[in-house]
């Protein structure tokens, strides 16, 4: 469009910058989400933005190359996107790269800052879990780059049942390939929905299940016990295990399957663990350090269970909801866990004043503390705290009611 004044043409209308805005990408990232520290809150799909903005002021477009009047009007990029875990041998699949590689090489020093690995491998350590994903489908040499194992350190990849398979065109299923899993060398996944043969399927896949996963967390999966023991016995590597909402798997499961090797052990929501639960993980996990467990079922008895080689070990105990458990379930910790610098007891409603004193006297190495939704404390808590925990760092004091009302994070 023109509009014509004294015989002169303007030019077409640019933005202030001169350049013409080009649509980002329409796809996601694939099949797969990365996420970033615990994994219960991270089972979205990452939907970064197109290409960081840090990019283009890395490089520059040469004044030669971009001329504001005849600047063409790019398409949109293909709607299709590369699954997270593309393998190597996917690599001939078309990437969606806009310029092709001869205009690509006419950049001059441009190409070459582009491509150099020496300068990506620092750039590409400012960004985000979420735009690496995009970065790796720029090009080959990005891909190459982004795939070692440093840039993926500490993420957890989230894999829900569905996303596990392919639907061939004969209707047949057929389960994903990990291997693009395998070369960013993740030790750690999240598995959501899975039944025993999908975690059968994983082992067999994965080429790194057997001694390279490190910790495992099943949420809301239908595991059995048979399950569970075919999984810990496969995957020898595993010491970090996290079990959610499973509610099919019992506490003879648990007896059959757990590996004296699991430091770190998480229970929530299991409607089949009760004090015979924590009787299987006090006797066969002597190494444990930390230990999660939400249960609405278990007793002071349970806490009667630990013995000398959990108090030597275990530094970290947080008891949610456990709403059974009174002041002679404390008498049983703090004698046989006199090395816990960590205690939750965030909603032990049954806790009164005399708990916190007995925590207060006998945990002095205690580092944190969640008092949370404990209705029975009062001010004379807060003062036995005052007194005996010097150590302390962190005091978690949500939902507490006392001469005033605190609804607080302390640190």
């Amino acid at each position: 469009m023109s509009n014509t004044t004294n015989g002169d043409t303007k030019a077409q209308c640019l933005p202030r910058n001169g350049l013409v805005k080009i649509p980002g990408p329409t796809n996601g990232l694939g099949s797969a989400s990365i996420t970033k520290g615990t994994p219960a809150v991270k089972n979205r799909i990452c939907q970064p933005p197109s290409v960081p903005s840090i990019l283009s002021q890395a490089f520059p477009k040469h004044p030669e190359h971009v001329a504001p009047s005849v600047l063409p009007i790019l398409p949109p990029p293909p709607t299709h996107s590369i699954p997270l875990g593309l393998s190597p041998g996917e690599e001939n699949l078309p990437i969606p790269c806009g310029p092709s590689l001869d205009r690509v090489h006419g950049l001059g020093m441009d190409c070459h800052l582009a491509l150099d690995e020496k300068i990506l491998s620092r750039l590409f350590s400012y960004f985000s879990a979420c735009e690496k994903c995009v970065l790796a489908q720029v090009c080959k040499t990005w891909r190459r780059v982004l795939y070692q194992p440093r840039f993926w350190v500490g993420l957890t990849p989230v894999l829900h049942a569905k996303e596990l398979y392919n639907v061939l065109p004969t209707g047949e299923k057929e389960f994903v390939s990990l291997q693009g899993f395998a070369v960013r060398g993740f030790d750690s996944f999240c598995l959501v929905g899975v039944s025993d043969l999908d975690i059968c399927e994983f082992i067999d896949n994965y080429p790194l299940s057997k001694k390279g996963v490190k910790s495992v967390s099943l949420k809301r999966s239908t595991i059995t016990d048979a399950g569970l023991e075919v999984m810990l016995e496969q995957m020898q590597g595993v010491v970090r295990l996290e079990l959610s909402g499973c509610n099919d798997f019992t506490e003879a499961g648990l007896w059959s399957s757990l590996h004296g090797r699991i430091n770190s052990l998480s229970v929530s929501d299991c409607i089949n663990v009760a004090d015979d639960a924590v009787a299987a993980i006090s006797q066969l996990l002597p190494n444990l350090g930390e230990l999660n467990l939400q249960a609405y079922h278990v007793t002071d008895t349970a806490l009667a269970y630990f013995t000398a080689k959990q108090g030597r070990a275990t530094h970290t105990l947080r008891l949610h909801s456990c709403w059974e458990i009174t002041n002679h379930g404390v008498v049983n910790v703090v004698h046989s866990l006199p090395n816990l610098t960590v205690l939750s007891l965030s909603g032990c409603s049954k806790v009164t004043d005399d708990g916190v004193e007995l925590v207060a006297e006998n945990l002095r190495r205690l580092r944190g503390l969640d008092l949370s939704w404990c209705p029975r404390l009062t001010d004379t808590a807060l003062e036995y705290i005052a007194c005996d925990l010097h150590k302390l760092e962190e005091l978690v004091l949500d939902r507490w009611v006392v001469g005033w009302r605190v609804d607080c994070h302390v640190t």
